[in-house]
């Protein structure tokens, strides 16, 4: 399985443009039932607002978006945009609008909704889905930074450590940079220690 990107995070955004408070949220999901949910959620906490335009993006599967009521292309389809650009999936996003009484315009609603999105998925934070290796390496304490930094060369995570009379490193490399890393570290410790492969596990991990 391909690895993609998904939003790290339920999260929300404000942005207030010419006294319309723009109210984005963005959730991670994984059918049209969830995104729909979503939605609906929203609606209902805001119910007293002019416009709750939405969009969301079904990885293998459905992509939709809405106006709710603003001019045609001004909301959904620049918020979808901001997910499309980023090459996010699994995406569902509501910008929720009280109007305040200062019409924007077609090219101030489209920045809007797309700057509201963007600082939604900004708080989010931004995770890859892919299949990853899980490493350990037992060193000594002065070796320990320079295993970080081996990990992370190779665009892994560093995970749990554990301080005894030595280090215990945990590790998520991509998959097939176990065979990369494991000779890195024989080199660095002159064969003195080893990476050991744990197993290999299918999941999101935030983008640093």
């Amino acid at each position: 399985m391909s690895e993609y990107l998904i939003p790290t995070r339920e999260a929300q955004a404000t942005l207030v443009e010419k006294r319309s408070e723009f109210i984005g949220h963005v959730w991670p999901i994984e059918t049209e039932e969830e995104a729909r949910a979503c939605i609906e959620w929203a609606k209902k906490k805001y119910h007293d607002a002019r416009h709750n335009c939405w969009c969301y993006i079904v990885k293998d599967g459905a992509v939709r978006y809405s106006d709710d009521g603003e001019p045609q292309g001004t909301a959904g389809q620049p918020m979808l945009g901001v997910f499309q650009k980023e090459g996010v999936t699994n995406v569902c996003c509501v910008v929720t609008r009280y109007f305040g009484g200062i019409l924007l315009g077609a090219g101030g609603l489209v920045r809007a909704y797309t700057q509201a999105s963007k600082m939604a998925l900004d708080e989010s934070g931004i995770s890859v889905v892919r299949r990853w290796v899980e490493v350990t390496v037992d060193c000594p304490y002065n070796f320990f930074e320079r295993v970080k930094l081996e990990v992370t060369a190779l665009n892994g995570v560093v995970g749990d450590v554990d301080y005894t009379d030595h280090v215990t490193v945990r590790a998520l490399l991509p998959e097939g940079q176990e065979v990369p890393f494991g000779a890195r570290i024989t080199e660095i410790s002159a064969g003195g220690f080893s990476a050991v492969e744990v197993g290999e596990v299918f999941k999101p991990v935030p983008l640093a």
